[in-house]
């Protein structure tokens, strides 16, 4: 996160608009309360530590069968950005699919009270129709 943190430190925060998904969204969120700019938020994790916790070990990678260590510190790191309720709303766009097969669709329109919030039926983690909803997300960051 410094990282990004440090790429939009010179950006005004009226000229700003983060994207993220799923973990990604997580982290757009914890950006946005920093800097004070828009965010949206495509099937965003809401509080992965808790969700993550359970992980911390060896683990395979998604695609292959490669192993790696997710260390009890990644599980601090992502608690420490956590953001308990967001500050003006009005700056967040929630995009949320019901079927999605990862987190739940209900956490994510709960813990975005106030902001635009398109909760879609159907689709899926990944929001495969996501061309359908692009030209909105782009309108929003506009």
């Amino acid at each position: 996160m410094r990282l990004a943190y440090m790429l939009v430190s010179q950006v005004p925060a009226d000229s700003l608009a983060v994207i993220g998904s799923s973990l990604g969204g997580y982290y757009a969120t914890a950006l946005a309360e920093e800097r004070g700019c828009r965010a949206v938020l495509l099937n965003p994790a809401v509080r992965p530590a808790q969700g993550l916790a359970p992980h911390v070990g060896v683990q395979s990678a998604w695609h292959s069968e490669d192993q790696f260590e997710f260390l009890p510190e990644y599980i601090d790191e992502l608690a420490s950005l956590e953001i308990d309720c967001i500050t003006q709303p009005e700056r967040y766009f929630l995009i949320a699919a019901t079927g999605d097969e990862v987190l739940d669709w209900r956490e994510m329109v709960t813990h975005y009270p106030g902001a635009r919030q398109r909760v879609i039926d159907g689709s899926d983690h990944g929001l495969s129709d996501f061309d359908q909803y692009i030209d909105e997300v782009l309108a929003f960051c506009a």
